[in-house]
């Protein structure tokens, strides 16, 4: 049975679905909206995406597919700020949000996109007499637990999370981890939680000829290349690859590559992390076997996936992790920390390996594994391809979500002993001054 077409309202304030992905405040959370936005308009719904303006030169609103429309919104300077310190602008997010949507057809679903999204998503469902569906994709005290005094989110945040769990109509939680946190550190109640996963695109990524994308890279035939992809911040854990390395065999043939960063050639000025990583591998010994390999779009990181042998990835924390299921789509074996979203991507032993983070010596085991055993990375590199396959596909996710933004006709009532959010709109200056 044809069921009626939905129109969304997406917001991103910080993630636009049109930035280039890699960057120090672009990754998995554009993927995300972009992806799960063109299969709702492939699937017939409409949908408008508000984020903020980063750059003078963008146009109010763009239309990359029909029935899809990205809006940028000025709130603060229109230049890049780090995400940490954007939450004083979302009054004048919120207040360019209304400005913008006045007059606009009713939308069926808020669907809002990090805290400071979620925030504004608040403000606007009682205007928009629209429900509000919020996605995390991540939370503040489990990130405060990681990352300690490092962690440069202020204090709000928090709080502002507890109102977004009591008060949207649905969270939406990526994997099982997320989920149980946010029963057992936010309270929420678990009918109020949709378990809806990210996706990968299956055309961008798919199983290829090895050997030809490495001479495509201009990487050597015969060595063991261990991959690592994706945002280079210290949490992403690259620094327990190089010491892993540090322990294979030194007659190896072996290279770790790293891709990501702020800039197409690899720039310590851009991005410091590269020379700190570069220091530590010359410290242990290996800085002739480490290549970084700079950012590239997400159209040429199939050939860097289908070129590794293995693909690494041991953060300390990690909310869900795309590049894990962009490895696998590629039928390449993924060894990830078993933390978050990857010890529900990755299965031990079937797709890959599972190991605690900051453990080199457990990493570099695994590692000599599939050096010695290439018949098993090959296994389980078409079991990472069916399992992906069968489970993660945005198209599946987009499905997903379309049920329970049709779900949201029927609102839960607010948990008993609970008053207006705090973090509503007429309260929204306050708590973010």
């Amino acid at each position: 049975m044809n069921q009626t077409p939905l129109r969304v309202l997406m917001i991103s304030e910080h993630a636009s679905p049109l930035a280039l992905s890699g960057g120090v405040d672009a990754g998995g959370q554009n993927v995300y909206v972009d992806s799960v936005a063109r299969e709702l308009v492939r699937a017939g719904h409409t949908v408008d995406v508000l984020t903020r303006r980063d750059d003078t030169a963008l146009p109010a609103v763009v239309e990359p597919v029909p029935r899809l429309r990205v809006h940028h919104l000025t709130a603060g300077p229109p230049r890049p700020v780090p995400k940490e310190a954007l939450l004083p602008y979302m009054p004048a997010f919120t207040l360019a949000a209304r400005q913008r949507l006045r007059g606009a057809s009713p939308f069926d679903a808020i669907h809002a996109n990090f805290f400071m999204s979620g925030l504004v998503g608040l403000s606007l469902r009682r205007p928009l007499h629209t429900p509000l569906v919020t996605t995390f994709h991540a939370l503040g005290l489990v990130r405060r637990a990681h990352q300690g005094s490092a962690d440069a989110f202020p204090e709000s945040r928090i709080a502002i999370e507890r109102d977004l769990v009591r008060f949207s109509d649905r969270v939406v939680a990526e994997c099982p981890q997320e989920r149980r946190d946010l029963i057992e550190a936010y309270g929420a109640e678990a009918r109020r939680i949709a378990l809806v996963p990210c996706g990968v695109d299956l055309d961008l990524f798919r199983p290829g000829d090895r050997r030809a994308a490495r001479a495509r890279l201009g990487l050597p035939e015969d060595e063991f290349i261990v991959l690592q992809l994706g945002r280079l911040v210290p949490r992403k854990g690259v620094d327990n690859v190089v010491r892993a390395m540090a322990l294979l065999p030194p007659e190896w043939p072996a290279r770790l590559v790293v891709v990501g960063g702020d800039a197409d050639a690899p720039s310590e000025v851009l991005t410091p992390e590269i020379g700190r990583l570069r220091r530590l591998a010359a410290e242990c010994g290996v800085g002739a076997r480490v290549q970084f390999a700079g950012r590239h779009g997400r159209e040429a990181l199939r050939d860097w996936y289908v070129a590794a042998d293995v693909f690494v990835t041991t953060p300390w924390y990690e909310p869900f992790g795309i590049t894990p299921l962009e490895a696998m789509a590629c039928g390449t074996p993924v060894i990830g920390s078993a933390v978050g979203g990857i010890q529900y991507t990755v299965r031990d032993g079937v797709t890959g390996f599972l190991v605690p983070p900051r453990d080199p010596a457990a990493l570099a085991q695994r590692l000599i594994e599939l050096h010695r055993r290439p018949a098993l990375g090959r296994a389980l590199g078409a079991a990472g391809v069916a399992r992906v396959r069968g489970h993660f596909t945005w198209e599946r996710v987009a499905h997903e979500l379309a049920s329970v933004y049709r779900g949201l006709h029927a609102p839960l009532r607010a948990p008993r002993g609970v008053s207006r959010p705090v973090a509503g709109a007429e309260d929204l200056a306050a708590v973010v001054s």
